[in-house]
């Protein structure tokens, strides 16, 4: 995510270039276009971050301090070093426009027309979400598939002879074992350190699975049953620690609402960004809950991040309508400065979702399974978030600025009226 700021201030810095402005010009002014955005971006961000971490526990104050530093660290690095590595390959001689490239005129597209469009894809997510969500709760009395952390479970300490090597082949082994019995993916398996011991988690058991279970280890692995000790466990992530987190989003999502409306001095920028931070944390609850896929510590990391990723997209297409606006109050002027924002911005959209997005697939793909737990939620929250900003937010708020104008003017008319 960390990219992010450099590709704003990269693509800025060609549009200058195709403007016909010198190197030097357009790195200065590329810059200085760009801080708004960056700054805007990771402060509202940064709001969230200091939040979580008065009003977090735990993990969530652990996700808070790490996402606090790299947000600092991300805009010390794109403001400061990335000019001084800049200005210094021009110095040493690299002052071609060829270097750096020109930023293409892209052809307007008409994203207001197609609002309606938008709207209701987003609608029909929206209801799947609420549905899938009553769905699980009929069938498994849970609207998610909670995990250790949440739902507590079993935990096995197996002890084996020296003669047995603990390997990733016979950890391989356990997994299988344990998933098969347990009917869950949801397994954790550790090694006890000077011991030849492993220990492993996994979800409640019955009575008849964990004889099932022992039975099993027992006659592969030549381990006497006597030995193997077989606990309860509890929830990690405690009622408390899952209320502090909801109310912490609550209320770093009410701090970024009043950030934005006074930076942006209109509220109504600030209601869509919120509303579209929404949207895209709903589209991920369905990846998780269409998917079945375990709820643990990873899971408020993952929203948390979700949370981040969308509110820094859709400050730099607001912050480009803010640009635009100038004089222009029309409605028809309105639109064709949304449409133009929009499709300004577009480059960086792509360029930032892009890196991001082959970031995580990596990880979903090379990762182990409670990475991946992770990597594939995020994977549909960094493709809802790059439609959100594109398609969503902006259209958002002119439906809903031209819905207020036309209030206020209506409002204006009544009273002439009655005045006259």
């Amino acid at each position: 995510m960390a990219v992010d700021a450099n590709v704003i201030i990269f693509t800025r810095i060609k549009e200058e270039l195709r403007k016909g402005k010198s190197v030097q010009s357009g790195i200065k002014i590329g810059f200085d276009r760009a801080l708004s955005a960056i700054v805007d971006g990771n402060v509202t961000t940064l709001i969230a971050a200091a939040v979580l971490y008065i009003k977090g526990s735990g993990t969530v104050k652990g996700f808070a301090t790490t996402l606090a530093l790299g947000i600092i660290l991300s805009m010390f690095t794109s403001l400061v070093i990335t000019k001084l590595i800049l200005n210094a390959m021009y110095s040493l001689g690299v002052d071609d426009v060829k270097y750096f490239g020109i930023e293409k005129e892209r052809k307007q597209i008409n994203f207001i027309a197609n609002k309606t469009k938008f709207f209701t894809i987003s609608g029909i997510m929206v209801i799947a979400c609420v549905a899938m969500l009553i769905v699980n709760n009929a069938r498994d009395g849970h609207i998610l598939n909670y995990g250790l952390d949440f739902m507590g479970g079993t935990t096995y300490d197996i002890p084996f002879s020296d003669s047995q090597k603990i390997d990733d082949s016979l950890k391989k082994e356990i997994e299988d074992i344990f998933m098969k019995e347990s009917g869950s993916n949801d397994v954790v398996i550790a090694e006890v350190a000077g011991a030849n011991e492993l220990t492993i988690k996994t979800v409640e058991l019955s009575e008849e699975q964990r004889k099932n279970l022992t039975s099993a280890i027992s006659s592969k692995y030549s381990v006497e049953e006597d030995s193997i000790q077989i606990q309860s466990i509890s929830a990690s992530v405690s009622d408390e620690m899952k209320s502090d987190a909801i109310i912490a989003v609550i209320i770093a999502a009410i701090c970024m609402l009043i950030y934005i409306w006074f930076r942006f001095k209109d509220i109504i920028f600030a209601g869509s960004a919120v509303l579209a931070l929404l949207h895209d944390v709903v589209c991920v609850l369905l990846v998780y809950a269409a998917a079945r896929i375990s709820v643990g510590n990873t899971f408020i990391a993952c929203m948390l991040t979700i949370v981040g990723y969308s509110i820094n997209a859709t400050i730099v297409i607001f912050d480009r309508i803010r640009e635009n606006l100038g004089t222009r109050t029309s409605s028809d002027a309105l639109e064709g400065i949304v449409n133009e924002s929009i499709t300004q911005t577009l480059t960086r959209s792509i360029n930032t979702s892009l890196t991001t997005f082959f970031m995580v697939f990596m990880l979903a793909i090379l990762g182990v399974e409670s990475v991946r737990d992770f990597a594939i939620p995020l994977l549909a929250g960094i493709i809802c978030g790059a439609y959100s900003s594109v398609c969503i937010t902006g259209t958002l708020w002119y439906t809903i600025k031209k819905a207020a104008s036309k209030k206020k003017a209506g409002t204006k008319n009544t009273a002439e009226v009655k005045k006259a």
